[in-house]
């Protein structure tokens, strides 16, 4: 690994500057993410990190079908319906038939459940928008991006 500084000649952080800086941020950042605790009212559903997604965009984007879930989640449809059919047994989630075709099924979060899970993830999507809000369409896409790519070669994709 090279100790090279700036290295780019532009006034902003170097490679090397920058993948110390953030050496120091993630563990940090991480670790206060998994300390965000799970509601009370939620604990005793063994609710896990796979589940995270799934609530979060039936929260932000509001009930939808399974399919469309497994394409946002970019997972088998399923590996959806199973995490479905668990959440509706424990009553977090309800399944309702599409009005314009009775084989779709329609997926929300029960109604009982939703201001716990709101309050939950409610808490990142606000530290997001403030980190994300300020920087332009293009800086955003640039930065979930790079985002992707050090999670594909961590993974050793």
């Amino acid at each position: 690994m090279s100790t090279g500084g700036r290295g780019d000649g532009g006034s902003g952080l170097g490679v090397d500057d920058a993948i110390r800086t953030l050496l120091l941020v993630m563990p940090r950042m991480v670790g206060r993410v998994k300390r965000i605790q799970i509601p009370e009212e939620l604990r005793s559903f063994s609710l896990a990190p796979r589940h995270l997604s799934l609530l979060a965009y039936l929260l932000f984007d509001g009930p939808m079908g399974v399919n469309e879930l497994a394409a946002r989640l970019e997972v088998a449809p399923t590996t959806v319906s199973l995490m479905v059919s668990e959440l509706s047994r424990k009553g977090i989630l309800e399944r309702r038939e599409d009005d314009a075709d009775r084989r779709r099924k329609i997926v929300s979060i029960a109604d009982e459940h939703r201001a716990a899970i709101d309050g939950w993830l409610g808490q990142g999507a606000t530290a997001w928008r403030k980190a994300l809000e300020p920087l332009t369409a293009d800086q955003r896409q640039m930065f979930i991006d790079t985002l992707a790519v050090y999670e594909r070669e961590i993974a050793g994709e």
